[in-house]
This record gives structure tokens, C-alpha cells and sequence, in this order.
């Protein structure tokens, strides 16, 4: 006993450490022990121990943790054993009424698990598990991030036979509960009503038809109500229940009773007729009604929310000639604008459900020019007054947050812009109205702002409030001009624009004014806004060359068309990089405004012509744009938009260029004189960190000028520039800083850029070597990073990605746009002898068997070069692939193996694709292998190779057989194409094994289904032949797209077996 009291308090102290310890070592080590734990064979006495003795709820909260892992495991536990855990746990629950509420939810998630997952499972002819519901009235969902057939029959299952009954039961208990006196002292009471409110949120929130909605998108939600719900939906008395619920309980149960109404009102259209389904929007409409004329309990947050959601919901369902229908429409409208613009006003409460408001609003002016009934909609009334509220409080926040420091709005750009978008469409209805109102508060704030400049004082806290609001006013007129796309324009609205417009590029001229003594990042990001909305909207091709927009533009700015316009962008542009590069959030976005500029044939034609744009091409150095400077005071990451900036520049350049090398060189001046700079202090070995931050520069200037420049004849004149002086210098910097990934990420990246043969550009001259000795470079560079690289050893965790996976992943990159790009003869090197290919070959392969088959799925950018690389290996160079050692070869499979289930559809593609060239090749080795004729035998030595080694392995091909059958059958299979080509060959070579899979699965089922599933065989290979030509694959593809669909329908019905028994993979 004592031995058990002590590893009772060794446990104890194992877990403060894993829940409460602050010390990672600690946390490392407990997890590490507990995990043995969950693996040994005393697991479920040392949680009983736990749940029965341990003094904390950490405590119980492992055992139950324990527990949950135990039951889910693939191999299950007894039937008996889960049902005596099941038990157990119920009891233990019952008995001890104090647990912690943590303590609970996990301890009723193990019951929930045991449940589900032996949901079909039988003893003694009784479906064991599904009392479950006679014991506790509940059941809760468990979160599979792979959902698979199995879990959705389940589901569907539990969906027809006892949700309807838990739903009814938890509306009965509620009513019975709601006709009692309640009282909100009794913790019981309140305790019974928070439970009822969550069951029937969480019956409402059941994933009906297996789509498994993404919460993030919540506003776009239907709830796919089952059809023989409709008698619950269509008493009055279930609305009229929740919303008195609402009405009568506290807030922290309330919200509850609302969360359950914005389901009730996103309840899928098609469940009522048209008659039914205008009375249920009446009676919502009413309880809508209800809490706006009693609205004291929309004063708790969470209350507030839940209704702004519930009101979002209601546009979301119904369409706007329905709620004018509405009886108390006109009232409520008016109701619920007010609430808008009350919530407006109290801009600091609540702010993320500001939202769920703009949402209603926005779709409601939206449905506008659509509504057919002669009954007003009112909306040009309020829209209008939804947006001065809106304008009116954002302005009114300004003092308040400088003066108190407060988080200002406009530093979360994302909820901005969001916001503005929906806006934009609001303040379209009665357009006229709203320029009025924000013309004034331009010309007002402008006029105080200009005062403060000049006054003998200059208190600069004011200056600070009064560029704050013009910030604002700004992303206003901005999302005006841009809301032209969205709404049916006229000449007087775009005239309007023009109004507003003219205010922007003033005030644009004031501040430029003020340089470089002072700025504000703040009016600056706005300008850009407006000066992309602008773009958008009367730039280029969206222009019309009579838009009405330049008439007061022309009178006032004389700006009289685009033309003119490009050219205050282009100023406005220059002044930035001049004067702003410390700022890097205005310089970043002055270059994203560039770039989209650059893009565009019509558009590049204007800009050339332009003198800001001949400055910038004929100055790019940090003398004239500082943040082109590389000094201690910009941090590496700032660097990053010089590579926009460059492609931008390229673009220009690249309008008026042709053959005329002497201007390339010209424009490559600059970085040619930094090249020359970092090879000197390379010789010298001074300053090391100076060449190093100038190198790190002229790569991603580099990779913006190569991205730009598309034509063989550009490209050739870079590659000339480049080559060779000045890769050795890149090839140099890789060995010598080979651990610091901002060092040789940069150039990595640029050699993958080089390596792009986009648009034909590495297309070179029949007697030029180019090809050739750009991909040596590419190997040297590759070989020389994988070698160093990996004599890093093992890494943490933290530091495996950045330091070394990143990198490999841009080294696959490059290799397979080398590989792909159909400009080097790879069979050249070997006939010559030069080993540069088989060495980029044999790094390849050292730096995958450093990566575990783990990492290659984990992170996205790995996956995403290495398995496209592979398919291009196994299509071009299969004589490599089968002179690999066996347990390489065996790594790549298994690769492959475990890309054939991912969710990435660019990795499973891939993976079928590779599947289908090595098992072609076998294929037609094989049936060359029957001819036995002398050629065939000594061109097929490779063939040979690969076959012995499937002979000794055949479970491989047979597993990735099994994973593909599992895929088509009884997965969500969104490649089904890919999927069909590896598959023929597979069973074309393996059809003992196919038809094993097959007869598995038929006596599987019930005998009624045997005969279906064997004709659903049969069909599968219908006409297909012994043979991998493409007309044979496509026969095939069709009759898997068939026998998908067949086996599907065959397997859904209650009849058949469970999907766990047919898992092939097992």
C-alpha cells in the first residue's frame, strides 16, 4: 500500500508539472512519463487510482485524458471492458457532484467516444451501446479532424434514430422548467437550464449532412434541418419558448437562449412552403420586436452579440421582399436601426459584433434594386443615417483614444477593411445625402488642421487628433469611390466622386508639404487606400473616358484624365520611397501600389512616359530611395520589398527595352557597383557583416528583376550580366553562411527564380552552353547547401524548420523547375562525364532520409516542393529511381504511401502521378519480361532492378492498393482522377491481391447485399483490358466514377456492415 500512496504522489506531482509548471524541461519530462503511462499495461488501474484518490482535479483531468486515448485507440478495447469504463465513469460522475466543471466536460467525453465509436458494435444480438441514451439524455459529437465513412454513418444514424427524441425531450424539460418559479440563487437550477440550452444548441448545431460547416464563415450558415422536424419548427410555441427563456433568465444563460435562436432563424428555406415559411419569419420578426423594445438585457456583451448574429442570420435566410411582407416590418426596421446606430455610437463596446450589423445593412441595400412589392422598404431612409452614425463615431473615437491611449481601430487594418467593404455598399443608397455630409466634415477637419499648422503654438497633441481624423475621412472617400463597382453608377454620383477626390489629392499635396520635418503613417496608409480604390475604379480600362469624375478634378487640380492622374500616383509614389523609408508599413504598401500599377500592358505604356517613372529607372540607389540602404538601423526583414520593388522597376524598364544591352546595363549599374563592393570585402575578409546585409540585398533585388523579365532575350542579358563572376560570389556566400537562414533564404530563392523556365525564357540559342552551365551552378549551389546543411546534426523542434527545412524545400523547388523545364539534355552529362547531375541527384537523397516522413506532410512548403519534384523524378529519370538503395527506395514509397490520404490535393495528386510512373514502368518491364528476347533483356536491367525488389516487397504496392480502394469507396474523394490511373496498374499486377480485397469486402455485408457489391466488381473492370494504354485508362476512369457512386449507394443503407469491418487497410 505504501508503494501505491507513493506513485499516487509521484503522479500528482507529474501532473503539476504538465498543467500548472512554468519550467519546459519539467513539462517535457511529465509528458514523457505520461505517455508511458497511457502505453502500460496498468494504465486503467493507475487512472482508477487517480479518479479515487488524487487530491487534485489535475489529477482526474489525466485520468480522464487517459482514458479518452485508451478508448480511441485503432486496435479497441474488449466490448465488455468499454462497457465497465462506461460505467464506471457514469457512476463516478453521479457520485461526485463538486468535480471540476473541466473534470466533467472530459470525463462525459470519454462516455461520448465509447458511444460513438461502438455505435454498431453487437452483444448478444443487442446493439450494446445505443442505451446510452435511456441512461443520461445526452450525447456529444467528438471532433475528428479527419472525418471518415465510418464516423458519418455513425452520425447519420443517430441522426434519424434519436436526435429528433433528445431535441423534444430538452424543449420539454425547458418548458417545465420555464413554468416553475426560477430561482437564480439555486445554483441546481441554473445549473439543469445552462445544460438543457447547450443540449439543444448542440442538437442544432449536429452537422446534418456531413459537410462539417467552417465556423469562421458562420454568416453564410443554412442549417440543414431534417425534414420530419417541420411539426417542431412549426408550433409558434418553440420561437415563443426561446425567446422567454431569453426574457427570463440571467445573462450568462440568456445568450444561450439566443444562440439557439440564430439557429432557429438559419433553418434551411425548403423545410416550409411558402405560406408556412412567411408566418415563421413573422414570429421571429415579432421576438426581434420583443427584445428591441425591451432591450436591458442587450446591456451584457455576450447577449449583444449573440442578437447582432441573430440579426445578420435573418438577411442571410430570407430575402428582403419577404421582410417587408412582415406585418410590424416598418417598426422593427426602424427598431433595429437605431439599435444600429446606438451600437455605432458606443463604438468601444463590443466592437467584433459591429460586424454581424454591418452585415444586415449591407445585404439589405443589396437586395434593393431586386424587390418586387409595392410595400416600402424604408431602407432610404435609414441606410443613410446607418452610415453618418458609422462615420460619425470613428471620427469621435480619435481624441479619445490619443488622449487615454487606447487601442486605436485603425491599427487592426483587417477589421478596417472589412468593415469599409460593407460600408461601401450602404452608403451607395442615397448617395447624394452621404457625399454631402462627409464633403462637409472634409472641409471642416481640413480647414482646423491647416489652422493648427499655422498657428504660432502648434500643440501637437491636437495635430495628432486631427490627422487621426482625417485618416479616417480618408478610407471614407476611398471606399465611396470604390463602392462604384459594386452599385449601378451615375455621371452625378461620379461627378460627387470627383468632389470627394479632389479633397484627397489636396490634402495629398498639404502633407507632401510638410516633408520630410514631419509625417503621419497613419494618413499615409489612408492615402494609399483611396489611391488604390481610386485606381480601381477610373484607372485604365475601367475608365470612361466621359466619366464625369474629372469635370471638378479639371477645374480645381486640372486634372483632366487618367493620364494626369497616373502622374500624381507616380509623384506620390517617389516622394514615398524618398522620404518615408524608415516607415516600413507605408513603404511596404507604396510598394504593393506600384506593383499593381506595373501590371498591365496599357498601363506600362501611360508610365514610361511619365517623369517620376524615368527618374526612378535612371536613380534606384539608397542615395535617392533610402530604403534601398543596408545598414544596421534596417532590420534583414525590411529588405523583403525590395523584390517587389525591383519587379516593378523591371516591368517598366522591360516596356521600352528590346535588344538594348547598353541600357540593361545602365539600369543594372547600381547593382553591379554593390557586387563589386561585396567581392572585395569577401577577398579582403573584412567587414563581413557588411557584405553579408549588401548580399542579402542584391538577392531579393535579384529575384524581383528575374521575375520580371519574361523574354529569352532579357533573360539572356541578366544571365550574362550574372554569369559567371557573380554566382560565384552567391556559391560563396552559401558555404560561409550556410547557418543563417536570412542569409540563404534570399539567395535560394533567387536561384529557384533563375531555374523558372516561364514563358520559354531559358529557351537559349541551339549553340549556346547556358542551359548546361546554369544548372552546374543550380547543382553546385544545391549540393554545397544539402553537405553543410547537414552537418548542423539533430535540431530542436523550434529550429528544424527555419534552419534547415526551408531551405530544403526551395532546393526542391529549384531542382524540379531545373528538372521540368525542358531546357538541359540531362543525358549529356554522362556521356561527357560530368558528375554535376549525379550529384544534385545523390544531395537530393541525403537531405530526404534526413527529414522524417512526419515533417514531409507537417509542413506545407516541404510537402509542396517535394512531392511535385518526385513526380517529375519518376517520370523523366526512372533509371535513378531504380539504382536506389533498398531503403531509400523504401522511404520514397512510404512517402508516397502516406501522400496518397493527405489533404492537400497539389500532395495526393502528385503521389498518384508518381504511383502511376513507377507502376507503368514495372508494367511494361513485366511484359517485356515475356517476350525473353536478348534486346529486351539488356535494355531492361533497370526493370530488373525494381522488379527484384517488389518480389521481396510486395506488400508495398499491395498497401498503397488498399489505401486507393479505401479512398474511392468509402472516402471523400476529391482527385478522383488522379486516383484511377495508379490504380489500374496495381491491380493489373497485383489481381490475386485485388481479388482477396474484393471477396473481404463482399462477405462482409449481409447476404441481400453480396450479389449488388459483386455486380458493382464486375462493372469495375467491364471492358477494361490487360493492358496500360490511355484509351484502356480512360475506360477504366469511367467505370471507377461509376462503381463509386454504385458502391455508395449499396453501402448506405442500414443494411450493410460497418465501414470499419471493410477497412482494407487493417
Amino acid at each position: 500500500m505504501a508503494l501505491r500512496v507513493q506513485s499516487l504522489a509521484e503522479l500528482e506531482v507529474l501532473c503539476n508539472h504538465l498543467y500548472e509548471g512554468t519550467d519546459l524541461a519539467q513539462r517535457m519530462q511529465a509528458e514523457k512519463v505520461l505517455l508511458e503511462i497511457i502505453d502500460s499495461p496498468e494504465c486503467l488501474s493507475q487512472c482508477q487510482l487517480l479518479l479515487e484518490q488524487g487530491t487534485t482535479s489535475y489529477a482526474q483531468l489525466l485520468a480522464a485524458t487517459c482514458l479518452s486515448k485508451l478508448v480511441s485507440r485503432a486496435s479497441p478495447l474488449p466490448i465488455e471492458q468499454r462497457i465497465d469504463i462506461r460505467n464506471y465513469i457514469l457512476n463516478y460522475v453521479a457520485s461526485q457532484p463538486k468535480l471540476a466543471p473541466f473534470v466533467i466536460q472530459a470525463l462525459v467525453q470519454v462516455i461520448a467516444k465509447i458511444t460513438k465509436l461502438g455505435w454498431f458494435e453487437v452483444l448478444k444480438d443487442q446493439l450494446i451501446f445505443r442505451d446510452i441514451i435511456a441512461d443520461v439524455k445526452k450525447f456529444l459529437q467528438v471532433d475528428y479532424s479527419r472525418p471518415s465513412a465510418k464516423h458519418r454513418k455513425i452520425a447519420t444514424s443517430f441522426r434519424d434514430t434519436s436526435l429528433k427524441d433528445i431535441l423534444m425531450l430538452a424543449c420539454s424539460l425547458l418548458k417545465e422548467l420555464l413554468a416553475k418559479p426560477l430561482t437564480l440563487q439555486d445554483q441546481q437550477q441554473q445549473s439543469l437550464a445552462m445544460q438543457l440550452l447547450k443540449l439543444v444548441l448542440n442538437c442544432l448545431n449536429f452537422d446534418f449532412i456531413g459537410n462539417s460547416a467552417d465556423e469562421s464563415a458562420d454568416d453564410l450558415c443554412t442549417v440543414q434541418i431534417p425534414t420530419n422536424w417541420r411539426t417542431i419548427f412549426l408550433e409558434p410555441e418553440t420561437l415563443d419558448l426561446f425567446f422567454d427563456l431569453y426574457h427570463s433568465l440571467p445573462p450568462m444563460l440568456s445568450q444561450l437562449a439566443l444562440s439557439c435562436l440564430v439557429q432557429f432563424a438559419s433553418t434551411r428555406r425548403s423545410l416550409f412552403s411558402n405560406p408556412e415559411r412567411a408566418k415563421y419569419l413573422g414570429n421571429l420578426i415579432k421576438g426581434v420586436k420583443q427584445v428591441l423594445e425591451n432591450p436591458q438585457g442587450l446591456s451584457d456583451p455576450g447577449n449583444y452579440h449573440e442578437f447582432c448574429r441573430f440579426l445578420a442570420r435573418l438577411k442571410t435566410n430570407y430575402q428582403l421582399g419577404e421582410l417587408v411582407m412582415v406585418k410590424d416590418y416598418p417598426e422593427v426596421i426602424q427598431l433595429i436601426a437605431n439599435f444600429t446606430i446606438t451600437s455605432l455610437q458606443h463604438w468601444e463596446f463590443a466592437p467584433n459584433s459591429v460586424h454581424y450589423l454591418l452585415t444586415l445593412w449591407q445585404r439589405m441595400v443589396a437586395s434593393v434594386p431586386f424587390v418586387k412589392t409595392a410595400e416600402p422598404h424604408l431602407l432610404d431612409t435609414y441606410a443613410p443615417e446607418i452610415t453618418k452614425a458609422y462615420i460619425t463615431s470613428r471620427l469621435e473615437c480619435v481624441p479619445v483614444v490619443i488622449r487615454d491611449g487606447l487601442e486605436d481601430p485603425l491599427d487592426d487594418t483587417a477589421t478596417v477593411f472589412q468593415q469599409l467593404e460593407q460600408l461601401c455598399t450602404v452608403s451607395r443608397c442615397e448617395y447624394e445625402k452621404t457625399c454631402t455630409f462627409l464633403v462637409q466634415l472634409f472641409d471642416q477637419n481640413a480647414q482646423n488642421y491647416q489652422k493648427l499648422l499655422h498657428s504660432s503654438s502648434r500643440n501637437p497633441l491636437e495635430i495628432t487628433v486631427q490627422e487621426g481624423c482625417l485618416a479616417w475621412l480618408v478610407y471614407f472617400v476611398g471606399t465611396f469611390v470604390g463602392g462604384r463597382l459594386t452599385y449601378t453608377s451615375t455621371d452625378e454620383h461620379d461627378a460627387m466622386d470627383g468632389e470627394l477626390s479632389c479633397r484627397v489629392f489636396q490634402l495629398i499635396s498639404l502633407m507632401d508639404a510638410q516633408l520630410p520635418q514631419s509625417s503621419n503613417e497613419k494618413v499615409e496608409l489612408a492615402i494609399l487606400w483611396f489611391l488604390d480604390q481610386f485606381r480601381k475604379t477610373y484607372v485604365g480600362d475601367q475608365l470612361q473616358h466621359t466619366s464625369k469624375v474629372y469635370a471638378r478634378m479639371s477645374e480645381v487640380l486640372g486634372i483632366t484624365d487618367d493620364n494626369h492622374v497616373l502622374e500624381t500616383f507616380m509623384t506620390k509614389i517617389v516622394t514615398n520611397l524618398k522620404y518615408r523609408g524608415r516607415c516600413e508599413p507605408v513603404i511596404s504598401r507604396t510598394l504593393q501600389f506600384l506593383n499593381d500599377l506595373s501590371v498591365g500592358y496599357s498601363l506600362l505604356k501611360k508610365l514610361v512616359k511619365i517623369e517620376a517613372v524615368k527618374f526612378m529607372l535612371q536613380n534606384h540607389t539608397n542615395k535617392h530611395f533610402p530604403f534601398l540602404g543596408v545598414s544596421d538601423n534596417y532590420s534583414l526583414s525590411d529588405l523583403r520589398c525590395r523584390t517587389v520593388f525591383y519587379t516593378a522597376l523591371t516591368r517598366l524598364l522591360m516596356v521600352d527595352l528590346g535588344e538594348d544591352e547598353d541600357e540593361f546595363e545602365n539600369f543594372m549599374l547600381p547593382l553591379t557597383v554593390s557586387f563589386e563592393s561585396v567581392t572585395q570585402i569577401l577577398n579582403s575578409s573584412f567587414e563581413q557583416e557588411e557584405a553579408k546585409r549588401m548580399l542579402i540585398g542584391l538577392a531579393r533585388d535579384l529575384r524581383g528583376i528575374a521575375f520580371a523579365l519574361n523574354t529569352k532575350t532579357s533573360y539572356t542579358m541578366l544571365f550574362d550580366w550574372m554569369y559567371p563572376a557573380y554566382i560565384s560570389v552567391l556559391q560563396r556566400a552559401i558555404e560561409l553562411w550556410y547557418r543563417e537562414p536570412a542569409c540563404t533564404t534570399p539567395i535560394l530563392k533567387l536561384m529557384a527564380e533563375f531555374m523558372q523556365n516561364r514563358s520559354q525564357r531559358l529557351n537559349f540559342d541551339v549553340s549556346s552552353p547556358n542551359g548546361i552551365l546554369l544548372f552546374r551552378e543550380a547543382s553546385k549551389m544545391i549540393c554545397t547547401y544539402g553537405n553543410q546543411i547537414l552537418s548542423l546534426g539533430t535540431l530542436s523542434k523550434d529550429q528544424v524548420y527555419p534552419l534547415k527545412l526551408k531551405g530544403i524545400s526551395i532546393c526542391y523547388s529549384a531542382l524540379k523547375s531545373a528538372l521540368c523545364g525542358n531546357y538541359v539534355s540531362f543525358g549529356v552529362f554522362k556521356l561527357y562525364g560530368d558528375n554535376h547531375f549525379d550529384n544534385v541527384l545523390q544531395a537530393f537523397v541525403k537531405m530526404l532520409l534526413s527529414v522524417s516522413h512526419s515533417d514531409l506532410l507537417q509542413y506545407r512548403k516541404l510537402s509542396q516542393s517535394y512531392y511535385p519534384l518526385l513526380e517529375c523524378l519518376t517520370q523523366d529519370h526512372m533509371s535513378f529511381i531504380t539504382s536506389l538503395e533498398p531503403r531509400v527506395l523504401i522511404y520514397i514509397l512510404t512517402s508516397i504511401s502516406e501522400g496518397l490520404t493527405a489533404v492537400d490535393t497539389i500532395v495526393s495528386s502528385s503521389c498518384c502521378a508518381s504511383l502511376d510512373y513507377i507502376v507503368t514502368y514495372l508494367f511494361k518491364h513485366v511484359a517485356k519480361e515475356g517476350k525473353k528476347t536478348l534486346r529486351c533483356r539488356e535494355i531492361s536491367q533497370d526493370g530488373q532492378r525494381l522488379l527484384y525488389f517488389m518480389q521481396r516487397n510486395p506488400e508495398v504496392l499491395q498497401q498503397m492498393m488498399s489505401i486507393l480502394m479505401n479512398t474511392i469507396i468509402f472516402e471523400d474523394c476529391r482527385n478522383q482522377w488522379s486516383v484511377s490511373r495508379p490504380l489500374l496498374g496495381l491491380i493489373l499486377l497485383n489481381e490475386k491481391y485485388f481479388s482477396e480485397l474484393r471477396a473481404t469486402l463482399i462477405t462482409s455485408q449481409p447476404d441481400s447485399k453480396r450479389e449488388v457489391l459483386d455486380q458493382c466488381f464486375r462493372n469495375l473492370m467491364e471492358g477494361v483490358e490487360q493492358n496500360l494504354l490511355v484509351k484502356n485508362r480512360d475506360r477504366f476512369t469511367q467505370n471507377m466514377s461509376v462503381f463509386r457512386r454504385d458502391m455508395a449507394e449499396a453501402l448506405r443503407s442500414e443494411g450493410a456492415s460497418d465501414p470499419s469491418n471493410l477497412d482494407m487497410m487493417s
